[in-house]
C-alpha cells in the first residue's frame, strides 16, 4: 500500500495515511461475497431441491438463470455510461436493495414464471449494478496495481462461491430452500448496500489524486504522472480487437457458466451424495479464490490476452477430466484444474476492457459489448440443460464447453492491442 497525506472529503472510517483506493477494493471484496447467490455454483445448489419439491424440469429451472443473464447484459449497456459519468456508489446501493427484494420474492414463489421474474431481476441487478459497478470503481482507482487490486475483489466473488454453499447447506437441509433464499436476501441487504454507501467513491481525481495513490502535481517528480492513454467507444467499436474480445469473452462465459450451473447436479447423477457434490463445487471455487492473487500479480506483468489464453487452455484440459470424473479422485483433479483456470479467467474478465482501452470509458465500452456477451454467454447453461433432458447425460455439454473454450483461446490470440499512437492522451489533472 502506498502511504499518502490525508485527503478531505473521504470517509473517516478509513485511515487517511493509506491510499483510499484500497478501501474501494476491500469494500468490493465484501460486496462480492454477498452477491454470490446470483452465480452458477450457488444456483446449482438449489436445482435439485426445487426440482424435487415442485417437479420442474432442469430446463425450466435454468430459464430463470437465462433471464437474469440476458437482463443483466442489456441493463449493463445503460449502466455502463452512468458509471463513467457518476461513479458506482449510488448504482451499487440501489442494485443491492433490488437483489435483496428479489431474493425474498423467490422464497414465496409457486409458479415457474414467479421464479423466472424474481431470479431474473436479482441476477440482472447483480451483474449490471453490483459486479460491473465494483469492477469499474476499482479500474478507476488503479492502473499499475490493477491486477492485484482486482484479484482481491475477485477473491471475494469466488471465495464466496466456495463458502456460501457450505454455509447455506445446514439451512437448506434443516429448513428448506425457501428459507435459504430468505437468509441470502438478508445477507445481500446488509453486505452490499452498507459497504457501497460508506466506502465506494467515483475516481481519485475527485480528491486530488491519480490512480495508485500518486498525488497530482506531486513534489516528488519521480512519482508524478501527467498523461494517460485512453480510447473511447466510438474509436474502438470499429476495430477487430474489440470484436475478437467480445467473441472470446462470450464463448468463455457460456462454457464456464454452464459448468458452474450444472456441476452439483452432474456429480449427484454420478452417484455422489448432495453434501459431497456441493463440497466438490465449493472446492473448485475455493481453488479459484486462492489462485487469484497469483493471477493478479501475473496480470500486472503480462498482457491480459496472454493470461486469458492460458486460462482457456486450462479450461480445455479440465473438460476432458470432467468427462471421466466418476470417482472422487478424478472429481478432485477436475476441481483443482477448473478452479485454477477460473481464477485466471475471472480476474482477466474484470480488467480486460480497462487494460486494452484505458479506464476513462471502460464502463460504456463494457456496456456496449455486454448484450452480445449476454445473448451468447447464457446459451451455455440452457443448452447444457436441454442436452441433459434429451439424453440423460451432460457428456455432450462438456464436449461443447471444451469447443467454446478453444474458440476463446483462438480469438484472444487475434485480439492484438491497439496502436497507442492513435489513442487520446488525457491530462490527468483535467479529469477533475
Amino acid at each position: 500500500m502506498r502511504i499518502v497525506p490525508p485527503v478531505r472529503g473521504l470517509p473517516k472510517l478509513w485511515p487517511s495515511k493509506f491510499f483510499y483506493g484500497w478501501a474501494i477494493v476491500y469494500a468490493s471484496f465484501l460486496i462480492s461475497i454477498a452477491q454470490v447467490p446470483m452465480y452458477g455454483p450457488v444456483f446449482s445448489v438449489f436445482v435439485k431441491p426445487i426440482e424435487d419439491e415442485l417437479g420442474w424440469s432442469r430446463s425450466t429451472i435454468t430459464i430463470a438463470f437465462t433471464f437474469g443473464s440476458i437482463g443483466g447484459s442489456l441493463l449493463s449497456a445503460v449502466i455502463g455510461s452512468v458509471l463513467d459519468k457518476y461513479g458506482a456508489r449510488t448504482v451499487t446501493v440501489i442494485a443491492g436493495i433490488t437483489v435483496a427484494s428479489a431474493l425474498f420474492g423467490i422464497a414465496t414463489m409457486s409458479e415457474p414464471w414467479h421464479f423466472w421474474i424474481a431470479y431474473g431481476i436479482a441476477r440482472s441487478a447483480a451483474l449490471a449494478g453490483v459486479s460491473l459497478g465494483t469492477s469499474v470503481a476499482i479500474a478507476n482507482w488503479f492502473i499499475k496495481n490493477r491486477g492485484r487490486a482486482t484479484a482481491i475483489r475477485a477473491m471475494g466473488q469466488r471465495g464466496g462461491q466456495a463458502i456460501v454453499p457450505i454455509l447455506i447447506m445446514p439451512v437448506l437441509l434443516i429448513l428448506g430452500w425457501r428459507e435459504s433464499f430468505a437468509v441470502l436476501a438478508v445477507i445481500a441487504l446488509l453486505f452490499i448496500t452498507l459497504p457501497a454507501f460508506f466506502f465506494i467513491r467515483r475516481r481519485p481525481e475527485d480528491y486530488g489524486m491519480v490512480p495508485d495513490g500518486i498525488r497530482i502535481n506531486s513534489v516528488d517528480k519521480n512519482e508524478s504522472i501527467d498523461h494517460e492513454i485512453s480510447w473511447d467507444l466510438k474509436q474502438v467499436r470499429k476495430t477487430r480487437t474489440l470484436w475478437m474480445i467480445t467473441i472470446g469473452m462470450s464463448a468463455g462465459i457460456a462454457a464456464q457458466i454452464a459448468i458452474n450451473v450444472h456441476a452439483v447436479a452432474n456429480f449427484q447423477d454420478q452417484g455422489m451424495s448432495e453434501g459431497l457434490s456441493i463440497t466438490i463445487a465449493s472446492m473448485f471455487t475455493g481453488v479459484a479464490a486462492v489462485s487469484m492473487m497469483g493471477w493478479g500479480f501475473l496480470l500486472d506483468h503480462l498482457h491480459v490476452r496472454h493470461v486469458s489464453m492460458i486460462s482457456m487452455g486450462l479450461f480445455i484440459i479440465s473438460m476432458f477430466i470432467l468427462l471421466f470424473a466418476e470417482s472422487y479422485v478424478l472429481a478432485t483433479l477436475f476441481a483443482i484444474t477448473f478452479g485454477v483456470a477460473t481464477g485466471g479467467w475471472t480476474v482477466s474478465q474484470m480488467v480486460m476492457i480497462p487494460n486494452y482501452f484505458g479506464r476513462m470509458h471502460a464502463g460504456s465500452i463494457k456496456g456496449f459489448i455486454s448484450p452480445v456477451e449476454g445473448i451468447i454467454g447464457i446459451s451455455g447453461p440452457l443448452i447444457a440443460a436441454f442436452l441433459f433432458d434429451q439424453y440423460g447425460s451432460y457428456d455432450l455439454a462438456f464436449i461443447g464447453a471444451a469447443g467454446a473454450f478453444f474458440i476463446g483461446l483462438i480469438t484472444f490470440y487475434f485480439a492484438k492491442p491497439l496502436d497507442p499512437s492513435k489513442a487520446v492522451r488525457v491530462c490527468l489533472d483535467e479529469h477533475r
